[in-house]
């Protein structure tokens, strides 16, 4: 006889920050939580973000920083689950943070800490945490969910899927969540790899040869565009520049980079007249790393002093730089991909509750959604507003 399975009021599956987040939130409502993950240890994408140091949250958050098949679908929680107070609950447990560039907040010490202070706030709530348990299987009927893991059974009302994306796949990463939400009839948006770096072929070799070298530029795709440093690989082009492009850029389009993004219109033909004997490689060179000023010189192929060259021919030399064209032969996929594109539908959720229309009691939370926010932070907020809403809702 197999013994009776262990009841909760709601079973997370995943301890990444949304499942955590949703698991001390309920827990501290008085619900009797149980979260599970497959990792050795909770909050493993958390320990390796931010170089160790965890953007976890930005203060510009807003939903026009998302991607979404329904671009409405995050104001909700985003809303009623803001970054300030997060960052209230980073400074009640004592966690001293400071703000880099464009808006992105940064632990002092380390990630761990954001770890340490999301297991505290589940320890109020009294919640289960078992990690290094497969789920071996799930089940649902008489409107509970039966978890079997670990050689045991667990069963609630409610079951949360916070297992994330298949970026990452070193981290244990998968399309678990997937699975379990087509398992239950809802929509999945074609997942792919974003915040990653691109790829080029063969005809953008000579950039290859710059592997290392790093500028400011504006990336462009469509009508996104970034400002942000870009650094030239070996295999194509990274950067945070890029990886911000890159969740927009869809294969077989090309992408844009401004190299002088601070140079007004007409700037190569004043500096004719300022200084007729310069060449155009010494003029970048006075404004870009020195390899790339020379590469893009020989990719432009005017030699000679700015004095000879006609206006025209500057003109068109101009508009190349702001906006020189690469065609990616791809992204170094999810190995590389920082988050998912894509992933649940939200069309089957409630952007109230994160719970689906079709399956009382089934929730789903995080990067598993098909809601994608930009680099620095972003998505950490998008995993504790979207885990407070389903806490809250439990």
């Amino acid at each position: 006889m197999t013994s009776p399975a262990e009841p909760f009021d709601a079973i997370i599956l995943g301890a990444g920050g949304a499942g955590l987040m949703c698991a001390a939130i309920a827990g501290q409502r008085g619900r009797r939580v149980l979260v599970v993950d497959h990792a050795d240890e909770p909050g493993r994408k958390i320990l390796i973000s931010g170089g160790g140091r965890c953007n976890f949250t930005n203060i510009h958050t807003a939903p026009d920083r998302y991607l979404s098949a329904n671009p409405h679908f995050a104001k909700s929680a985003l809303g009623r689950y803001r970054p300030e107070q997060f960052i209230a609950m980073v400074e009640r447990h004592g966690i001293a943070w400071h703000e880099k560039t464009l808006g992105q907040l940064f632990c002092d010490g380390s990630a761990r800490q954001i770890v340490t202070m999301l297991l505290d706030e589940c320890a109020q709530g009294d919640v289960t945490i078992r990690c290094g348990q497969e789920v071996r299987a799930i089940d649902h009927a008489d409107g509970r969910f039966t978890v079997s893991c670990g050689g045991q059974q667990a069963s609630a009302p409610a079951l949360v899927i916070a297992t994330g994306g298949p970026s990452i796949p070193k981290m244990g990463a998968t399309g678990f969540a997937y699975d379990i939400a087509r398992r239950f009839g809802m929509k999945v948006v074609e997942p792919r790899p974003a915040l990653v770096p691109l790829t080029l072929g063969e005809e953008e070799a000579l950039f290859r040869s710059l592997s290392g070298v790093a500028t400011e530029v504006v990336a462009k795709s469509g009508k996104t565009a970034f400002r942000e440093a870009a650094l030239l690989t070996h295999r194509g082009l990274s950067g945070p520049a890029i990886l911000q492009i890159s969740s927009y850029w869809r294969h077989g389009e090309s992408i844009g980079l401004d190299f002088l993004p601070d140079q007004p219109g007409g700037w190569l033909r004043e500096a004719k007249r300022a200084r007729p004997r310069a060449t155009i490689r010494s003029i970048m060179a006075a404004m870009l790393p020195d390899r790339l000023a020379e590469a893009l010189a020989e990719r432009l192929d005017l030699a000679g002093e700015l004095a000879n060259l006609p206006d025209r021919a500057l003109e068109a030399a101009e508009q190349r730089l702001g906006d020189w064209r690469f065609m990616p032969n791809g992204t170094e996929g999810f190995a590389k991909a920082e988050v998912t594109v894509g992933g649940i539908s939200t069309a089957g959720l409630s952007s109230q509750t994160m719970e689906a229309r079709t399956v009382p009691g089934l929730y789903a939370i995080g990067e598993a959604v098909d809601v994608t926010g930009w680099l620095g932070g972003y998505n950490f907020q998008w995993a504790w507003a979207s885990g407070h809403a389903a806490g809250q809702a439990l």
